[in-house]
């Protein structure tokens, strides 16, 4: 309905000329309104209104900081009025008029004006708000903080429900140790432990559930289980637990062998560079205080590092000595194809055979590397692609023959100081595989399911390989329940003990 003269005339008396111009301008109704488009237009009410308000937020804080709380109150109050206005206007078709919009125009500029008056001017807001702006970043830092240490702590705590199943699995393997026939067992493993034509995964864990749903998805999603050989390596606390579970279980027929790290008597000291600096009383102190002036992040002082068997995987060939070909799993993956194909895969001479993780600059080398050191900077290029742990497959007959462990040994010995990289597996990885690893078709190895909530669906369903690397595992109340179900699938909650333990 259009407006009438003796209306406009009316409106002239009380608003100001532009006002009066929008109301000439809105006096028919708009069907179809556009919010978005009426807070850019800049000679829309709607847009007036809103910068009132922004400004006015400003004035508020100012007010308060300044201890004039009564007029902190009254522009709370008029931004509320101009607010619900303003939310009216946003569900209906036509935009603000002059004759809605006047009061709060006119209301809202005095408490400005008288704002002005209090010496609230353009230098003491810009002031005011960038301290308010520094004290906020510090807030938002140190809960960043606080936010990663707790994530952290999560990730590190063992849940009640899985001490108690590698607690009851300990009774049941000890309580029975008597009945077994440990050498007819280690006869019928013996011939398939060696034999090449056979496909030969392994896996490094003091996690029983997890090291089960990598074996039993593996299984599951086989040709041929029955060609499957698991090579399992635990510490000597989770070894009774480990091989009552893989004993009393079948995972469709495939061969799993269960061994105790702490029987590698050839992995001391002496040999071994990365043992050695584990045991040095400072690193550890270093991990495991975390204290609070340290410039490094939480996630670079995670005790974790300091397990021999997140470095094990530097030293498969003396592991296995009789394998010419070997599939490596991190324990916190979930297998969804068939994985016989990597064994027959060319990696073209190379040792290594990795997905590559470069799409994006974070995962080029100067990520993990401290270029600013000479020996780094006069071996590497910055840019160089990184690929991923967690699916490898390793030609042991390359490693032994370009003496790979030589090369990490190498390198280790030159970071005793921490100065090339932070203690961990994949810096180290990069170096000693550098010009030794062929690229692999990304849809064998998807990785950042336990960090990032934007994994792209199509890839998950078509992936061989899912990993949770990241904080957020599967098994953690933490976990992304998006994704635990891929995991879930695998664990065989049917089970007694599970239940008796209530693992769900």
């Amino acid at each position: 309905m259009l407006a009438t003269g003796s209306q406009i005339l009316c409106l002239h008396s009380l608003a100001s000329p532009f006002i009066l111009q929008q109301a000439r301008r809105q006096a028919s109704i708009i069907p179809g309104l556009n919010i978005t488009e009426e807070m850019v237009d800049p000679y829309s009410l709607t847009r007036q209104l809103g910068d009132q308000i922004s400004l006015a937020k400003a004035f508020v804080v100012i007010a308060k900081e300044s201890n004039n709380l009564q007029f902190a109150w009254e522009l709370s109050a008029q931004i509320r009025n101009s607010q619900i206005l303003l939310s009216n206007v946003a569900t209906r078709s036509s935009p603000l008029t002059a004759s809605e919009a006047e009061t709060s125009i006119r209301d809202m500029s005095l408490l400005i004006h008288q704002a002005k008056q209090l010496h609230y001017d353009s230098a003491t807001v810009i002031m005011k708000l960038k301290a308010q702006i520094s004290a906020l970043e510090e807030r938002v830092n140190s809960a960043s903080v606080q936010s990663t240490t707790f994530g952290q702590l999560a990730a590190e705590a063992i849940p009640k429900s899985l001490y108690c199943l590698g607690t009851k699995l300990t009774i049941e393997w000890f309580k029975n140790s008597n009945s077994r026939n440990p050498s007819f067992s280690e006869k019928r493993l013996a011939s398939k432990l060696r034999d090449n034509s056979l496909y030969h995964f392994c896996v490094f864990s003091d996690n029983l559930l997890a090291a089960s749903v990598v074996v039993n998805s593996t299984a599951l999603n086989a040709n041929r289980p029955d060609l499957i050989v698991f090579h399992l390596v635990t510490d000597g606390v989770n070894l009774p637990a480990m091989k009552a579970w893989f004993s009393m279980n079948r995972f469709k027929g495939i061969t799993v062998e269960v061994q105790n790290i702490e029987d590698f008597s050839w992995l001391n000291a002496s040999y071994a560079p990365v043992l050695k600096q584990l045991q040095d009383s400072e690193t550890q102190s270093y991990y495991f205080s975390g204290t609070p002036d340290s410039k490094s992040p939480i996630k670079f002082r995670n005790p974790k590092y300091l397990s021999m068997l997140n470095h094990l995987r530097f030293y498969i060939p003396e592991v296995y000595p009789f394998l010419k070909k070997l599939v490596f799993l991190d324990d916190d993956v979930v297998v969804q194809k068939d994985l016989s194909p990597l064994f027959s895969l060319d990696l073209h001479g190379n040792v290594n055979g990795a997905v590559e993780t470069c799409l994006e600059t974070f995962h080029r080398y100067h990520k993990y590397l401290n270029f600013s050191h000479p020996l780094i900077r006069a071996h590497f290029d910055p840019d160089a692609c990184g690929w991923a742990f967690g699916m490898n497959v390793f030609d042991l007959v390359e490693w032994r023959e370009r003496n790979v462990t030589g090369i990490y040994h190498y390198w280790q010995e030159r970071n005793v100081d921490r100065t090339l990289w932070k203690l961990g597996t994949l810096p180290p990885g990069l170096l000693t595989f550098y010009g030794l690893t062929e690229p692999l078709d990304p849809r064998w190895h998807v990785l950042g399911l336990g960090y990032d909530p934007n994994v792209d669906p199509k890839a998950i369903e078509n992936g061989a390989v899912v990993h949770y690397n990241g904080n957020m595992k599967p098994w953690l109340k933490i976990g992304m329940s998006k994704y635990k179900g891929l995991w879930e699938k695998y664990v065989g909650y049917s089970h007694p003990l599970l239940q008796q333990c209530n693992v769900h």
